[in-house]
């Protein structure tokens, strides 16, 4: 398949707010972590609290948060003991909030170790069970037995600062789509300036403003606006994604998109794209037959349609060889032997005598 870098759109973005990923260069992005087990960590250890220490696995930058500023995060959680993983919000590809300082009181821990990150920072923190779950665990969800110290792998993606005391909470709808829609034009610009880590760190907390329980509330216009905010975030989260050689995480943004609106053409075409990077070249053409025929103009639509098609033919010829050269060419017929004579010869003896027995007979008769 051509490389991504080579190819470039030629959408018709008519908005503002949606970034065309597909015509600047190829980033090359950390690899997926390991969500198995917690991620083994060499840097110094950084104590945080009596019971909180910090190794930090990716650096970040700018300021840290204050007190009862707004966090985003993603983190995985794990029992130190017995490395049972019991939580993992990356599988849900949207980020937990939580309020520095307000924070429920089994992530009392998880807080004290916020507070001490930046901006795309990344982090291992220990955590003992006093501020964690405590002397009795949890035995609902998650599941936590009593007394587990507790390990968190935190990927710390910004924060808002509280204003004039108002929680994100507290906020009406349309300050909440302002805000998100605010995050989303930082996203674009960060983008523009090839900074796409930072870039996803700006559209994940738009989407955070727009989590399931919130869109859940919303019907008619207000519905309508929160998801012109929402979705170009994801599909803008698919472009960079696809940069970063992360196709797995790029179809799932697109796939949410596609949940809402199933007739999504770019979200078919970066879907489409994510899945022929991968190899999954039917369900690929799937998309992208798809794309077009909601817009049949389109030519970059047409190339990667072509592209598979060109793609198929050498697997095909491969194929060919392949086979050919298992089973081999078939063998030339081999020309007959000339019969000896003396079998000739005696052939002819035997119808002979059979000719000259079969005419006394008759003659008898």
């Amino acid at each position: 398949m051509e490389d991504l870098k080579d190819q470039q759109t030629q959408e018709d973005v008519g908005e503002e707010d949606e970034i065309v990923a597909e015509s600047a260069a190829f980033v090359h992005g950390d690899p997926a972590q390991d969500a198995k087990s917690p991620p083994k960590v060499d840097s110094a250890v950084e104590i945080l609290h009596e019971k909180v220490t910090k190794q930090i696995i990716k650096e970040g930058r700018g300021q840290k948060p204050s007190k009862y500023s707004t966090c985003f995060l993603h983190y995985r959680a794990w029992t130190e003991s017995t490395q049972h993983k019991f939580e993992d919000t990356w599988q849900e590809q949207r980020p937990v909030e939580i309020i520095l300082g307000k924070e429920k009181t089994e992530m009392t821990g998880l807080g004290i170790g916020v507070s001490s990150m930046k901006a795309g920072e990344r982090a291992l923190l220990h955590v003992g069970w006093e501020l964690g779950y405590g002397k009795e665990g949890s035995f609902s969800f998650p599941n936590v037995p009593p007394m587990a110290d507790l390990l968190y792998e935190v990927e710390f993606i910004g924060f808002d600062e509280t204003k004039e005391g108002k929680a994100r909470g507290d906020m009406t709808v349309e300050e909440r789509i302002g805000a998100a829609d605010r995050r989303k034009m930082e996203g674009n610009m960060l983008f523009k300036d090839e900074k796409l880590e930072e870039a996803m760190q700006q559209y994940e907390m738009a989407i955070a403003y727009m989590g399931d329980d919130f869109m859940f509330q919303l019907m008619g216009k207000y519905r309508d606006m929160a998801l012109a905010v929402k979705n170009p975030c994801h599909l803008n989260m698919a472009a960079c994604l696809i940069r970063l050689e992360r196709y797995d995480e790029a179809i799932g943004q697109c796939s949410i998109v596609l949940s809402e609106e199933e007739n999504n053409v770019k979200a078919l075409f970066r879907r489409g794209k994510a899945k022929a990077a991968l190899g999954q070249t039917d369900s690929a053409r799937e998309d992208f037959l798809k794309a077009s025929k909601y817009a049949p103009e389109d030519k970059a639509i047409a190339k990667e349609l072509r592209l598979l098609a060109e793609h198929d033919k050498v697997v095909y010829q491969k194929q060919k060889e392949l086979y050919k050269g298992i089973f081999g060419p078939r063998p030339d017929p081999k020309p007959k032997e000339k019969e000896n004579w003396l079998v000739f010869v005696w052939h002819w003896l035997v119808a002979l005598f059979y000719g000259i027995f079969r005419l006394d007979k008759r003659k008898a008769n």
